[in-house]
């Protein structure tokens, strides 16, 4: 039956609600705008109060026999070639902890890539999983990780071979992207899902000279955030699924544990508007931001001092398999500074902000959103950014070890790392001891330090020189970390 792509359900519901003059006895409680405080109307507009309805009893009736959701979320899975897609308004960190439940139980085995996203991890404590980690593939020279290869998979399902199934994190917040036809083959083989948090893709299927979209790869769930690359909303996510490894109402059931009952329409209309504007126009629009972040790169690559990460630098023998372009990821070591300094400096007198900052590079995303003159900003931002970083260089360094000293060893699941007995000790006395929580250097947000892990010298001096060098942790119990939340009497 032929789909058609120019409606949008939820947008559609949206313009009935306001036409018919409904009159709610219902949350929310501001009445369509009517309540809101003055001041908040006029920074939000009235706009954001008027989407603001229940998606049962507001958007659709109270037994959703409208099937606006429902829908919306079919042309979307029609969009990117998915069996099943379910709309969540809790981000991506709810919708791979959904997928992981899907997959494996308390106690059972699941093979995941170590440089997961702190909802992982999250997952982990939630679920009582027991990870079996798998070292992404480390680029020594540039302190980066690349997703585990095929063979990493194969290998670590050869020593654990009743795991349940695996996750793989591609593309990453830096763009590099594993072979996911490779990685679905080996699961496949085994008769087990494969999972790819897939966050950072959102614009992957629409456009060719991008990498493969993960349901094309044969993935059997995809978690994928519209906000961070398409023009969903904060917190706008989805999950798709393909194939028959993973019952489609268990999945659904799982997220229904973690999701919230009053779902925000807004954040629907976003998602359900992506999916328009894409299946419409996607190889036009993705093609523009293609062009100009190919501009852009090649401009960067002529200031004095910087240098973008490019396919080159990324991808090759034990590096990546493929490589996204759009996060365009400038190292400033070339101007003797740190990626949390250079970042600072661009907010506070360029008023620019830089998304991904780590010890030596910063990113600056490109999307469909930019255009010729907020590159040009760009550019004359960082060419000042150059020219000031000699007054910049004399800041503290981050004392990054080797990529064997960030590896520690899991000693107890992180479920019962984390809420087992534990005790507060100080850092400099934390080293053989076993964590009790999560210390994540956010953004790219991949934990250095896991509930279960056994600390090693090397990661905490790594993260207290970090945080000196001006690194976001934002998890720890103590955000100084002059103590560490550890497993009472590990020994």
């Amino acid at each position: 039956m032929a789909v058609d792509h120019t409606r949008a359900p939820v947008l559609e519901a949206l313009v009935d609600y306001r036409r018919d003059g409904r009159l709610s006895f219902t949350p929310p409680g501001h009445k369509q705008a009517r309540g809101a405080d003055p001041a908040v109307r006029e920074v939000l507009g009235d706009a954001v109060f008027l989407g603001d309805v229940l998606a049962s009893g507001g958007l659709d009736d109270r037994l959703m026999r409208g099937r606006v959701l429902q829908r919306a979320e079919e042309l979307m899975a029609d969009a990117v070639h998915a069996d099943h897609t379910f709309f969540t308004t809790c981000g991506s960190s709810l919708s791979v902890k959904a997928a992981m439940l899907a997959v494996a139980g308390p106690h059972e085995k699941l093979l995941i890539g170590r440089d997961a996203h702190k909802s992982v991890a999250s997952g982990l404590v939630l679920s009582g999983i027991e990870p079996v980690w798998v070292d992404p593939r480390w680029d020594a020279e540039r302190h980066l990780a690349h997703p585990p290869s095929a063979e990493d998979f194969e290998r670590a399902f050869a020593a654990h071979p009743d795991a349940k199934g695996a996750l793989i994190t591609s593309p990453t917040p830096y763009g590099a992207c594993a072979d996911l036809r490779s990685v679905a083959e080996v699961c496949h083989r085994r008769g087990v899902p494969l999972i790819v948090d897939e966050a950072w893709g959102a614009h992957l299927p629409f456009h060719p000279d991008l990498p493969s979209w993960a349901m094309d790869a044969g993935a059997d769930i995809c978690v994928t955030s519209i906000h961070k690359m398409g023009s969903g909303l904060e917190q706008g996510s989805v999950f798709h699924l393909r194939g028959d490894l993973v019952p489609p109402e268990l999945l659904k059931t799982r997220a229904d544990l973690l999701g919230t009952t009053s779902p925000s329409a807004l954040i629907y209309a976003g998602l359900d508007g992506w999916r328009r504007q894409m299946a419409l126009r996607g190889p036009e629009v993705m093609g523009g931001a293609l062009e100009l972040a190919g501009r852009v790169r090649s401009a960067i690559e002529e200031i004095d001092g910087l240098h973008v990460d490019d396919r080159d630098d990324f991808c090759g023998p034990g590096l990546a398999d493929d490589f996204d372009p759009l996060p365009v990821v400038i190292d400033v070591t070339g101007l003797r500074i740190t990626g949390y300094r250079a970042a600072d400096w661009l907010r506070e007198h360029r008023n620019l902000d830089a998304h991904l900052t780590d010890h030596r590079r910063i990113g600056a995303q490109i999307t469909h959103g930019d255009d010729q003159e907020t590159a040009a900003e760009l550019l004359a931002a960082l060419k000042d950014l150059a020219g000031a970083a000699p007054g910049l260089a004399d800041g503290p360094r981050v004392d990054v070890p080797a990529p064997s000293g960030l590896r520690m060893t899991q000693a107890l699941l992180p479920r019962d790392a984390f809420f087992g007995p534990a005790e507060n000790v100080p850092t400099g006395e934390a080293a053989g001891r076993i964590a009790a929580e999560i210390i994540t250097p956010y953004p790219p947000g991949i934990p250095a330090v896991l509930p279960g892990e056994r600390l090693t010298e090397p990661v905490l001096r790594y993260l207290t020189s970090g945080l000196a060098a001006g690194m976001n942790l934002p998890d720890p119990s103590d955000p100084r970390l002059e103590t560490v939340r550890v497993v009472s009497d590990a020994g």
